[in-house]
């Protein structure tokens, strides 16, 4: 199975970003986010910011800086769904799947754009999709 659970763009200022996108929906920044990782909650879906170092913004529509986002998609098989996933097309860029199990592997899909598989702790599958546990 395997659900998208986050829209992440990248930023020099996760705290800054999410507090302007707070503003502009009317809903808060996720409680435990912090300078690498912010988030605003959509139901299902993460509206999600992550610093990166040197950061260059887009310069819409000049196609020598372009967007710069990624997708996650939270999998109770990362195995099972990583082939898959290399059968339809993507390629394997990095795997930070940890010795026990969790974690995420970034892959690109045939034209390039990256996305993640992830296996968090933290999620419970229902028939109804992912839920997420709160954190202790």
């Amino acid at each position: 199975m395997l659900q998208l659970t986050d829209f992440i763009i990248d930023c020099p200022d996760t705290m800054k970003l999410a507090a302007f996108y707070s503003e502009v929906t009317g809903r808060p920044v996720k409680e435990g986010s912090h300078a690498d990782w912010a988030g605003i909650r959509f139901g299902e879906i993460e509206l999600a910011f992550i610093r990166v170092e040197d950061y260059r913004a887009p310069q819409w529509p000049d196609r020598g800086h372009p967007k710069q986002f990624h997708l996650d998609f939270e999998v109770d098989d990362i195995e099972a769904e990583q082939s898959r996933i290399l059968a339809l097309g993507a390629t394997l860029r990095h795997d930070s799947i940890g010795p026990d199990g969790y974690g995420w592997r970034v892959y690109t899909d045939p034209i390039g754009h990256p996305f993640c598989l992830c296996r968090n702790k933290h999620v419970t599958w229902t028939d109804q999709g992912v839920v997420w546990n709160k954190r202790e």
